[in-house]
């Protein structure tokens, strides 16, 4: 389908020459046959009017529209008297089928899935679109002129002020707007701080087993770090494997660890905030599934604990949407300057508009009413999730129910977690297991699936389940 640009007259790159021996109307002919060859112009695109490309390009308007005549009688542009001209459907030629592409993404799905049990995405259709509108507008309506050039590399004032204030009400964190930098989403943030370390001499990143070993061992090696895996058990991170490295950095999921869902436990934070303090190193701090929480009690920000020591990363990928990319770090002073500066070689800067219309959706209140909706929309699907499982596989355990939108399934022993995936896919149903998220096997955990159900509506919940219940206890 042809793009049809809006207005009467679309910019058309042509260019006259008054000393070539070639005359004006066979040079306008030659550029657009040949625009209309080599692709530029597609089928079924509009041309310039005739009165508008004789301005532009400083001719009689009886020449262009000659031009176009002798264009429309070669069966190059197509056209009638009131109406625009355009590229005849038969001046192109057909291009040769083109090979394959190598992927770039993941495999495809084959068939429409009946559920989609993907992880780590909230529910995208849940986007308060009108909200965000209305902030949007208000960004624009307010924002001085000044204000749209170059902004300041840490982010606009405004939306630094807004998150620290937030982030002191809401995480219990020692947020200050001065040490406040705006990123653009979380992998900007990781790789700001781990350049950041790197520049003071870190060279080894620990991180959670299980986690995201791919992409965090990629952020350490673009920082020139080497990346190690500590284990998790039920308390959080285990400090004790950490002291038996030689990292200085180690980034964690204390509200709600991603994939397992446990919470690291207070002793548990005091004695990885001990660590710090001893080997002289920094704590990454990964916010994630903070704003969801339902049958726990609230647990602040471990960089509310040391914020000389912990450096924060959040975002509003999962309160709102990835597409938003923005988030922000709360810096330890040691490494606040050289993230400002790598920011600022990086993107000199996160869009000012979009941090000032954040900065209005939060003030508002829309955005704490939006994340209300959502903790009860996401404990609706919890319920179901549980109430699924209990009627079609009785024998599946889950756990970190308590925070977030995702639950970890255990499968019975001897399961192979690849098989029941192939299995459930060839149902059409999108399952997921957790060797994923190991650098080796984990024969103690055993064969688990992580279920999502952020972008999984109660409907397909439900359906999904009852299609593979069986897969699932054996």
């Amino acid at each position: 389908m042809p793009l049809q640009w809006s207005g009467l007259s679309p910019e058309l790159l042509l260019a006259v020459d008054r000393n070539s021996a070639e005359g004006l109307r066979a040079q306008l002919e030659r550029q657009i046959r040949d625009a209309i060859r080599a692709g530029r112009l597609q089928v079924g695109e509009r041309l310039p009017s005739s009165r508008e490309l004789a301005r532009r390009a400083g001719v009689s308007r009886g020449l262009v529209q000659d031009c176009y005549a002798q264009l429309q009688a070669e069966g190059y542009l197509t056209g009638r008297v009131g109406a625009a001209t355009t590229v005849a459907a038969r001046a192109c030629p057909q291009p040769a089928p083109a090979a394959p592409a190598a992927p770039t993404g993941p495999p495809s799905a084959g068939p429409r899935l009946l559920a989609d049990f993907r992880s780590g995405v909230p529910d995208l259709a849940s986007f308060p679109l009108a909200d965000w509108l209305w902030a949007i507008r208000e960004a624009a309506r307010t924002l001085p002129a000044a204000a749209l050039d170059y902004g300041d590399p840490h982010g606009a004032p405004i939306l630094r002020e807004v998150v620290s204030a937030y982030q002191r009400r809401v995480r219990a964190a020692a947020a200050d707007p001065e040490r406040t930098v705006i990123c653009s989403g979380y992998a900007q943030g990781l790789a700001l701080a781990l350049r950041a370390l790197a520049a003071r001499g870190v060279t080894t990143l620990a991180y959670e087993e299980p986690g995201a070993p791919a992409a965090t061992s990629r952020a350490a090696a673009h920082a020139g770090m080497t990346a190690v895996p500590v284990p998790v058990d039920e308390d959080g991170v285990d400090v004790r494997a950490l002291e038996a490295t030689s990292a200085r950095a180690v980034l964690v999921t204390p509200a709600h660890q991603w994939p397992t869902g446990v919470v690291m436990t207070a002793r548990r934070r005091r004695a990885l905030i001990d660590w710090a303090q001893r080997r002289d190193a920094v704590v990454i701090e990964d916010d994630y599934d903070a704003e969801f929480r339902y049958d726990r009690d609230p647990v602040g920000s471990l960089q509310g604990l040391a914020p000389d020591r912990v450096l924060n990363i959040g975002t509003v990928s999962k309160s709102l949407a990835p597409a938003l990319r923005l988030g922000w770090l709360l810096c330890p002073p040691l490494l606040h300057g050289p993230v400002v500066a790598f920011k600022a070689s990086d993107d000199r800067g996160s869009p000012t508009l979009d941090q000032v219309a954040l900065a209005h959706l939060m003030t508002s209140g829309r955005y704490d009413r939006h994340l209300r909706r959502m903790r009860a929309e996401y404990a609706a699907r919890r319920a179901t999730l549980v109430g699924a499982l209990a009627a079609h596989a009785p024998g599946v355990r889950l756990t970190g129910l308590a925070a977030g939108f995702h639950a970890v399934a255990h499968l019975g022993p001897g399961r192979d977690e690849e098989q029941v995936v192939a299995a459930a896919r060839a149902r059409r149903v999108g399952l997921y297991g957790m060797a994923a998220h190991h650098t080796a096997p984990d024969p103690a955990g055993g064969p688990r699936l992580v279920l999502g159900f952020g972008n999984t509506g109660r409907h397909a919940i439900t359906g999904g389940i009852a299609a593979v219940g069986d897969l699932l206890t054996g």
